[in-house]
């Protein structure tokens, strides 16, 4: 009897680490995670003054193409840490796009989020101890930048995700926060930022398909205009958001 227990614990362990992921996956996409995300708007607010983006539909064009850029210049990075999550790729990954992006404001907030996401995936995802040893490792040797993207592929990667699904969540976090500067900007209610965000989801998708599983030598801008714009940023008189 004492053996059979013995076995059947031993079943049980797995299930139960797996559900544990399962929580952990949902967790890292959770907006209430503080990896200061919400303090970005994609260059919306620098749009908004410059007269870009006047009404909703204004709006929804401009957050396709935000899905777009993201999809063909950070999904490979995101594709790349996920499937290789290990401290030599990360800082590869993280070198080879701080010299991709010459957009300072976008860098700066690549660098912000990314960092807050290392901080708060060892601190809260205690399960996977790598997680602390390659952020402590990195933290002052001048060596990662903690950029986003990579940052983020990472940790799914060590959570256990699929490379499909850490480029989807990636998405969809992206979708989600433009959403929310929306939202605050005051362009769109909170039912109607529901509505169009349900409704530009498919175009989500679309992008996925397009730019999904791609090596970091493909990746590209689709939509200078945005980076221009999100460059502007830094010369608002007035602004709510850091980039």
């Amino acid at each position: 009897m004492e053996g059979k227990k013995e076995i059947d614990g031993a079943k049980e362990k797995p299930a139960s680490t797996s559900f544990s992921l399962h929580w952990s996956q949902w967790q890292l996409i959770d907006s209430i995670l503080p990896t200061g995300g919400f303090a970005h708007s994609f260059g919306i607010e620098a749009a908004i003054q410059a007269r870009v983006i006047l009404n909703p539909e204004d709006f929804q064009t401009y957050v396709i193409h935000v899905l777009e850029n993201t999809g063909s210049l950070l999904l490979p990075y995101v594709y790349s840490a996920a499937m290789c999550p290990d401290l030599d790729n990360w800082r590869k990954l993280d070198r080879m796009l701080d010299a991709t992006l010459t957009n300072e404001v976008s860098r700066k907030a690549s660098v912000s989020q990314g960092s807050a996401l290392m901080r708060v995936a060892a601190a809260v995802f205690t399960e996977i101890p790598s997680l602390k040893i390659m952020r402590e490792m990195s933290l002052g040797s001048g060596i990662v930048a903690f950029h986003h993207a990579p940052v983020f592929g990472i940790v799914c990667g060590l959570l256990g995700m699929d490379s499909e699904t850490s480029q989807r969540a990636y998405m969809f976090i992206t979708l989600r926060d433009a959403f929310s500067a929306a939202t605050r900007l005051n362009l769109v209610g909170p039912l109607g930022a529901a509505v169009l965000q349900h409704q530009v989801s498919i175009a989500a998708e679309t992008m996925l398909k397009r730019w999904m599983n791609r090596e970091v030598e493909d990746a590209c801008q689709t939509a200078p205009l945005l980076d221009t714009l999100q460059g502007c940023h830094g010369y608002l008189f007035s602004r709510l958001f850091c980039s």
